[in-house]
């Protein structure tokens, strides 16, 4: 896998788990019967922070990835000039 395949990797990685914090509190709070802003926030504060914190790791991993790329064809085709 090049270096763009592995930067869309990890932004695809990076959207799952910034998605997997919500669908997780979704899924905790099922069984309640009335649903409103406070109790979603208050169960998003109980999922925690994690999720965020690998997802926005992720996010720049894969935008280092890409950037390393783009700085390399870069590179490449002023070397041929």
């Amino acid at each position: 896998m090049n270096k763009r395949g592995t930067g869309v990797t990890f932004i695809a990685i990076a959207a799952f788990l910034f998605s997997a914090k919500y669908i997780s509190a979704a899924i905790f709070g099922s069984n309640v019967p009335i649903w409103d802003e406070d109790l979603f926030n208050a169960i998003l504060e109980y999922v925690g922070n994690p999720l965020n914190i690998c997802s926005v790791l992720a996010l720049l991993i894969g935008l280092a990835y890409i950037i390393w790329a783009e700085y390399e064809e870069f590179m490449m085709k002023k070397q041929k000039n």
